[in-house]
């Protein structure tokens, strides 16, 4: 044993840096903060008053936990951090906005080999924006750093966030009847999921050059850009949906699975989704990869959104209602396909 003192710093766990992202990224927190929110950053918890479910019939709270996935290696090699906070978000709220929950607050996790603040700073501003956008409080969170366990520069991310609904007015496949109607709403492109195949059909064979080049096919973005472009958080304009009609009955997020392996969760056991190909518009990003990595169709549908960000089952006789609203917010959508009887399961016929 030494004699000499080793301290936590010389263990590579720099207390003081972590005490300066605290300080970086309490403007990005504070932004986020809805009335609801008690207290400050710093405390053993985060606290969020739910005094509003008192006005519901049936509160329920609901909840998802989620990451960003293997997208972080390529964020890494290109030095482009600042959206995949948005995805970290976009993966939890998506998710239960499915239920028809309104997103409360949203907590982080960051581990990192060895703890900068001004990069830390930089993926919590990116947090702080998908909060945002997802109508959330960015409430609490830790930043865990890992000597000797990750290298300097190697980070993970991973979220928590909670949602209220009344469960009287949950969506839920209980509700699908034969004859729905099934709406696509627009991807921003490949999203969080699927970037595992990216890497090695892709990504990995290209030069960082090659990745940063304007394409025209891709409307003068480059790769990089396109495959970097933070995933859509649908919550805003659904809960807007939700609460000038009854017209959707259930939702479905489109994320790893695709379209098959999502779509199919949100149908009773008794019905089948009969999608239609080539009534939506895929992103030429997601034709890019789908190309170069040789992918059947039927591998596509069931690995990438394919555009096709969230899924909306509506009833049949409030088609024209939901139409005009969607249309009326400006949100870009499709009429993919329909409800009929079935065993639960996707299924795909072209027009």
């Amino acid at each position: 044993m030494s004699s000499k003192e080793i301290s936590y710093k010389d263990a590579g766990v720099d207390t003081h840096e972590g005490a300066v992202a605290v300080d970086k990224i309490k403007a990005s927190v504070k932004r986020t903060y809805r009335p609801e929110v008690i207290g400050d950053l710093g405390g053993f918890g985060g606290l969020f008053s739910i005094a509003r479910a008192k006005e519901m019939q049936e509160p329920v709270l609901v909840s998802g936990t989620d990451g960003v996935g293997t997208k972080l290696e390529l964020a890494k090699r290109l030095n482009m951090h600042e959206g995949v906070g948005i995805d970290l978000v976009a993966m939890c709220a998506n998710d239960i906005l499915v239920s028809g929950a309104e997103p409360l607050f949203f907590l982080d996790y960051i581990a990192i080999g060895k703890l900068d603040s001004d990069f830390v700073a930089k993926v919590v501003e990116g947090i702080a924006q998908g909060c945002e956008l997802a109508g959330c409080s960015l409430i609490g969170g830790e930043m865990a750093e890992h000597p000797g366990v990750m290298d300097p520069k190697e980070y993970d991310l991973s979220g928590f966030c909670v949602g209220l609904a009344d469960k009287a007015h949950m969506l839920s496949p209980n509700n699908v009847s034969e004859g729905d109607i099934i709406l696509g709403l627009s991807s921003t492109g490949i999203h969080s999921n699927g970037f595992s195949l990216v890497r090695k059909a892709f990504t990995d064979i290209l030069s960082d050059e090659e990745l940063l080049k304007s394409q025209e096919s891709l409307g003068g973005k480059s790769y990089a850009e396109a495959l970097m472009t933070p995933t859509r958080i649908y919550v805003k304009p659904v809960l807007e949906v939700l609460q000038k009609s009854d017209a959707i009955v259930a939702l479905a997020h489109i994320t790893g699975g695709g379209i098959t392996e999502n779509l199919n969760r949100a149908l009773p056991k008794d019905l089948d989704a009969q999608v239609r190909l080539g009534s939506w518009e895929i992103p030429p990003i997601i034709t890019t990869v789908v190309e170069a990595a040789g992918l059947s169709e039927s591998e596509a549908l069931k690995t990438f959104n394919m555009g096709i960000g969230l899924c909306i089952i509506v009833k049949q006789d409030k088609l024209d209602d939901l139409v005009s609203l969607l249309d009326h917010m400006g949100e870009k959508y499709f009429e993919i396909g329909r409800i009929v009887s079935g065993v639960g399961e996707v299924h795909y016929s072209r027009d």
